[in-house]
């Protein structure tokens, strides 16, 4: 069907990451990702979902958020939950683009995480776009569209997932060519081991000679460079099994 989107999963959490992090969201998850980094904790997503029509998805969206509908609590004046598209990735759907224009008409504050590997100049102007810029022991560095920093507005985000000291010193340096401090918020996340259950094969290997930095190292490194970013602890695996699903 036309209109329909493949989904791995749809749940209600709590937000774990970014400005929003510690409100109440609803994540769709969408399937499939055509990067493979090596930190990835989401392969499950590669390929596991299920065709839902963009109607049965904002059903089951507006259920979840129903709990919240006599809150007063509110963010940016829209109302709470949070709605986060997420993958995989999910700009590999074209439809994922009519499904988020449609949640923000239905007034919820829409997030897009997205790889930063696709165009997202035509994402609706009212989503918040969180978007990685891939660091070199992702595997996937030369897959970063710089293209798309034109593209970005203040209410945006650019996420830096560092596992490496060679990580740290390349974002840094992008910080610093791109001026991205004056484009919008930078969040920077520590690569969190991965568990067993959750290594997949496909994923790329951390290229050879770069070295391992630690969550304490990365954070007195921000504190000493006086970089201007937001580290990002990951709240969901603070509060549940780093490999739990559905959180």
């Amino acid at each position: 069907m036309s209109d329909t989107l493949v989904i791995n999963e749809i749940y209600l959490s709590l937000q774990g990451e970014s400005t929003f992090a510690g409100l109440p969201c609803i994540f769709i998850r969408l399937t499939a990702c055509n990067l493979r980094c090596s930190y990835c904790d989401t392969a499950y997503a590669f390929a596991n979902g299920k065709n839902m029509s963009l109607g049965e998805i904002q059903t089951e969206v507006h259920r979840l958020a129903m709990p919240f509908s006599n809150s007063k609590l509110k963010t940016q004046n829209s109302k709470l939950p949070l709605v986060e598209l997420t993958g995989g990735e999910p700009l590999l759907q074209k439809n994922c683009l009519s499904l988020m224009k449609s949640l923000c008409d239905d007034g919820f504050t829409v997030l897009l995480e997205t790889s930063g590997a696709h165009d997202v100049s035509r994402v609706d102007p009212r989503v918040h776009r969180i978007m990685d810029l891939k660091c070199p022991g992702s595997g996937e560095v030369a897959r970063n569209r710089w293209e798309n920093l034109k593209h970005l507005k203040a209410a945006d985000e650019i996420k830096f997932v560092i596992g490496t000291q060679q990580d740290y010193d390349w974002a840094k340096q992008a910080i610093a060519e791109h001026k991205l401090d004056s484009i919008c918020s930078l969040l920077v996340s520590w690569v969190h081991p991965l568990s067993a259950e959750q290594q997949d094969k496909t994923l790329k290997k951390v290229p050879v000679g770069q070295t391992p930095i630690s969550r304490r190292e990365l954070a007195e490194k921000i504190i000493a460079d006086a970089l201007p970013v937001r580290f990002q602890a990951q709240l969901h695996k603070l509060i549940w099994p780093p490999e739990q699903r559905g959180v």
